[in-house]
């Protein structure tokens, strides 16, 4: 589903990513390892369409990746974005539809996922009064309700307690077995070592 084709990406003089390739596939979760500064999150910007490379490219599904690919990515990036006055499920469900999702479908998959988690008593209550690891859940749910076909995970599992994380590990291994691509950016080698097909050394 993805290939990352001799991507290269420097800062000024320094060399963050050099001639790296490797490939996504469905129902499969490929992890994305290396210590800190060794350029996970650029990749995944890259990938995205958030930072250009300096050389090489990004295909999806066999062609290069374009803006309107995005729709069918879920990203939840290591620095998150949610709205703090906004209500959880208004917020999730505005980037539902933002994916591209009517109203309905998309008012059941966020109620589906709410449910699913444990979330429905957050539904009016605004995203800066949910403590760390209920933004985090809001902030997978954001990234999951479309229903991409690729999710990019950055750093999951930080801010979780081992039920949320063990919660967390569950449902990235549902995705992968309902056929869905999995990129699994993280510094816990347990949860790679558990959930990964495949892993990617940087």
């Amino acid at each position: 589903m993805l290939q990352v084709d001799h991507i290269s990406k420097a800062f000024g003089s320094q060399q963050v990513l050099t001639d790296l390739s490797f490939t996504v596939q469905r129902g499969a979760v490929t992890g994305l390892l290396g210590a800190n500064g060794a350029g996970k999150t650029t990749l995944l910007r890259i990938i995205t369409c958030l930072t250009p490379p300096d050389s090489g490219r990004v295909l999806f599904e066999g062609h290069e990746m374009a803006q309107d690919d995005l729709r069918h990515i879920g990203y939840l990036p290591e620095e998150r974005g949610l709205y703090r006055h906004v209500a959880a499920g208004e917020q999730a469900l505005f980037f539902a539809r933002m994916k591209g999702m009517g109203r309905k479908e998309a008012e059941a998959s966020v109620h589906e996922w709410f449910a699913r988690l444990g979330m429905e008593e957050w539904w009016h209550r605004p995203a800066g009064k949910l403590s760390k690891g209920m933004q985090q859940k809001l902030q997978f749910v954001v990234t999951v309700a479309h229903h991409p076909q690729l999710v990019i995970l950055d750093e999951p599992f930080s801010g979780f307690d081992s039920d949320n994380s063990a919660m967390l590990k569950h449902e990235i291994g549902a995705l992968r077995d309902k056929g869905c691509a999995v990129l699994l950016s993280t510094h816990n080698l347990q949860a790679a070592e558990e959930l990964c097909d495949k892993r990617i050394e940087l």
